[in-house]
């Protein structure tokens, strides 16, 4: 018998990944924010938040031979959650302007726009709405500019201006830098040029080496090795006065293919569904009008103890999105799922065959996607 669903996704340690930026922000002498919560962290004059997608805690610690400086720091490192669902739109969403799931409206990989009777991915920004009018609340990196600080983000070039970008990051300046190694010199030389200053580095190939290999794979382990050295060079290249601080958005699991049900094989499952939004494994189904009910049961009957299958009320009601503004409400599946263990749930009607090809998966609320690292690193005694 499938037990209660889980409360508000957490992980072992306490915090979120919300907290991190407006923690950042307060040891540079910045007011804390309202609406934010925050951890203390030792003050400092500069600081650089490095956020590498896909680098769970667990997958950290069960991978640490490939990481010497991380496993070293890996005793002292907070760890933290990263939210529900567990994916990178959300989670920047989160990252971006410390607040909630619900509070900030990025509820998904894609999601309902209300009155458009369709999907946006929020992670291409296909056709979206006006970022800025999507996504309302002031980042911290504009708040962190007001306040007299110097704001560099560190990114492919082609993020800067995007839609994810405008919503969740927007705030001082963008330094385009493909490379690990040339962001990592980017993030110097912003850190050497302004006394004052917070500097952030995105690194997404982690995460892309997952879906595609598996993050049990070589390839997981070798990527890892390889970010791990260009951020022992980053610690020991700061100026003196610079806190470091490295984090992740989400962590992930492989899913044999063998385990995910497809929709488009099982006419139980699509009846009733208008749009299948969300993640394989954390799929929001909105659902035509008066069908909730009768989809609710197909699913349940159907995923029996593979999922939980619950509705968007329930869902709120067991704080899985945090605070939820009535804005925002209706962004969220009428029907919530939440995939246990290695189970997904695809859709090959609508999925492009790149997506179902993908090996690694996250969205879900196990400890393996929602666990995240918070490595912070505390500014040098200036000789």
């Amino acid at each position: 018998m499938l037990g209660p669903a889980p409360l508000a996704p957490h992980a072992a340690g306490g915090g979120m990944l919300a907290s991190v930026l407006p923690s950042v922000a307060v040891s540079l002498g910045v007011d804390r924010m309202p609406g934010t919560s925050v951890v203390e962290v030792a003050p400092a004059r500069r600081a650089v938040v490095v956020l590498v997608d896909g680098l769970g805690y667990e997958l950290l610690r069960t991978r640490a031979g490939h990481a010497p400086f991380l496993r070293s720091n890996l005793p002292a490192a907070r760890r933290i959650a990263a939210g529900f669902p567990s994916t990178t739109a959300t989670s920047m969403g989160s990252f971006g302007t410390g607040r909630a799931v619900g509070e900030h409206g990025m509820v998904g990989y894609e999601v309902l726009v209300p009155g458009a009777d369709r999907l946006l991915n929020e992670l291409s920004w296909e056709d979206g709405p006006v970022p800025e009018e999507w996504q309302v609340l002031p980042t911290v990196f504009e708040q962190v500019q007001d306040a007299g600080i110097a704001v560099t983000r560190i990114g492919p070039g082609f993020f800067d201006g995007s839609g994810l970008t405008r919503a969740a990051l927007r705030g001082g300046r963008f330094v385009a830098a493909e490379s690990l190694a040339a962001r990592v010199d980017a993030a110097l030389t912003a850190l050497r040029r302004d006394r004052r200053a917070l500097v952030y580095l995105y690194w997404g190939e982690l995460d892309k080496v997952g879906h595609v290999h598996g993050c049990s794979s070589w390839e997981w382990g070798d990527e890892l090795s390889a970010i791990d050295g260009e951020l022992a060079r980053l610690a020991r290249s700061v100026p003196a006065d610079t806190s470091v601080h490295v984090t992740a958005d989400h962590g992930m699991i492989d899913v044999p293919h063998a385990l995910r049900i497809d929709i488009a094989h099982d006419p139980d499952l699509a009846c009733g569904i208008r749009h299948v939004g969300g993640e394989f494994r954390a799929p929001q189904l909105y659902c035509q009008p008066g069908a909730v009910a009768d989809v609710r049961a197909a699913w349940e009957a159907t995923l029996a103890e593979r999922a939980w299958v619950l509705s968007r009320e329930e869902a709120v009601a067991a704080g899985w999105f945090g605070t939820v503004s009535a804005v925002n409400l209706p962004r969220i599946g009428d029907l919530v799922v939440a995939m246990r263990d290695t189970f997904a749930v695809v859709d090959s009607r609508t999925a492009r065959p790149q997506l179902l090809a993908l090996r690694g998966l996250h969205g879900s609320l196990s400890e393996d996607e929602v666990a995240i690292p918070w490595f912070a690193l505390p500014a040098r005694a200036s000789a």
